[in-house]
């Protein structure tokens, strides 16, 4: 049965019409036409749909629209701006991190609300903060310079 979801996304107030057991993945992409996040596995394993829902990391793809309204939803496009980045999307580029930059959404999202509340974190705690992120290019290295750089832009 579908209904009207009145989300907060970016700062920016939209409404969609859904079932309430759509992912918010689908509303962000489909009916809001943002381009990230993206889909990636569509069992929340993979993190390249990450959003912060109420500044909190969450997989958009299994998280049902039911939950989100009312809400504040964040996608990586609503961190930074180019003429403004947020830290990490300034480090990534320092770092030269992206290659084919599929999985950034999931890294970036994830690392934002971990570096929020941790100021400055041990290279292990950064790990555990990230793990179960994918990165098929293997620039997981890269992606912890960048993290590690972005933590000291913060601090």
């Amino acid at each position: 049965m579908t209904q009207k979801f009145s989300l907060n996304v970016n700062g920016r107030t939209a409404t969609v019409e859904a079932d309430g057991d759509m992912p918010l993945l689908y509303a962000l992409r489909d009916d809001l036409g943002l381009n990230n996040p993206h889909f990636g596995c569509g069992l929340a394993q993979c993190g390249a749909c990450t959003v912060h829902l109420d500044g909190k990391p969450v997989r958009s793809c299994v998280t049902p629209l039911a939950e989100v309204g009312g809400r504040q939803v964040v996608t990586l496009a609503g961190l930074g701006t180019p003429d403004k980045p947020h830290p990490l999307q300034a480090a990534y580029v320092q770092e030269e991190v992206p290659q084919c930059a599929y999985c950034i959404n999931g890294w970036i999202m994830t690392a934002a609300a971990f570096l929020r509340d941790r100021k400055k974190p041990t290279d292990a705690e950064i790990r555990t903060a990230l793990s179960g992120l994918k990165c098929r290019c293997g620039t997981h290295m890269a992606i912890l310079r960048a993290v590690k750089r972005a933590a000291a832009m913060m601090g």
